[in-house]
């Protein structure tokens, strides 16, 4: 699953230009929209079909409108510049926002497992009633839904590079899973085995925080100042060395901030160079290091004397 793979992207899958704001205006329109249209149809089936797993979907659909306002302001908060107060900018705002999103999913989770529990161990399987088809035919249409809604917000999440995004995909996907629960649920009852509804509900609360799991490990990571990994920095090491003036690299080191990545970089340049000429190429390697990777939103460099063969 991609929303757990914390190294950046290589230089040739990334977009040099986007219009950021637009995508997410477009993201938030789109989870908004499609979700609540879907939760109505959902409540609506279910109480006229006489399906509790199907309010109980409706439910979770609603809460993809809350998540996804949370990663909306999330992301449009770490999107603003610099400032006096937070001179790094305000990136790791959006983990804090897949923290929001990881814990209402647990939570949903959760809730779903609890009362696929209880009515197991309740054993009143009898006194349920038996949904009509209109409850099924909202499950199919949820799946399908929640399905196209996921790999939408996915693709341009990915585009961005919006952890808060990626992780309202994957709530998304979260509900299609919970809907292939009740359509489950919902036929076993209608072919009179209607346990079948609380054991799928269980099966898809696993599901739930096993995402839900990852959104947190990835967003805690984030906060961390963890590397980018080994492959990461090799690359970026190797692309720098070859760089004109650069004699070999004495140190490398990588950390995530929220969703770009600092560099703190020392590298060996002639010693018989002036300072001029020496911070001539420190500068071109900075510019060059941050327009080919552009998850790096800052480098710093300090220059050493050659003791190395070029």
């Amino acid at each position: 699953m991609t929303t757990r793979n914390n190294t950046p992207l290589s230089p040739d899958t990334q977009p040099n230009t986007l219009n950021e704001a637009a995508i997410i205006r477009k993201l938030s329109l789109v989870s908004v929209i499609g979700n609540a249209v879907l939760s109505g149809f959902k409540l609506f089936a279910g109480v006229s079909g006489h399906s509790s797993a199907m309010i109980s979907d409706a439910v979770h659909s609603f809460s993809d409108v809350l998540t996804t306002l949370i990663a909306w302001v999330g992301v449009k908060i770490s999107k603003k510049a610099s400032d006096s107060a937070h001179p790094y900018g305000h990136e790791r705002l959006e983990c804090i926002a897949s923290l929001l999103l990881g814990a209402v999913l647990l939570l949903t989770g959760l809730g779903i497992g609890k009362a696929g529990l209880e009515t197991i161990l309740s054993r009143s399987y009898e006194t349920l009633a038996i949904p009509s088809a209109i409850a099924l035919i909202a499950a199919i249409v949820s799946i399908v839904g929640k399905e196209a809604m996921y790999w939408y917000t996915r693709y341009y999440a990915k585009l961005i590079h919006s952890s808060a995004f990626l992780a309202d995909a994957w709530h998304h996907r979260s509900d299609a899973f919970s809907s292939i629960g009740s359509l489950i649920g919902i036929a076993g009852s209608m072919l009179g085995y209607p346990v079948l509804d609380s054991v799928a509900s269980v099966v898809i609360c696993l599901f739930i925080l096993k995402v839900s799991y990852d959104i947190l490990k990835d967003a805690v990571v984030k906060l961390l100042d963890t590397s980018c990994g080994e492959d990461y920095e090799k690359q970026l090491s190797t692309y720098i060395a070859a760089q004109d003036g650069v004699v070999c690299v004495d140190l490398l080191r990588s950390r995530m901030f929220g969703n770009k990545v600092y560099i703190d970089l020392e590298i060996q340049v002639d010693g018989d160079k002036s300072l001029r000429e020496a911070h001539a190429v420190a500068e071109q390697i900075h510019h060059n290091v941050e327009q080919t990777f552009p998850d790096v939103k800052h480098i710093m460099i300090h220059v050493n004397p050659a003791t190395c063969a070029g």
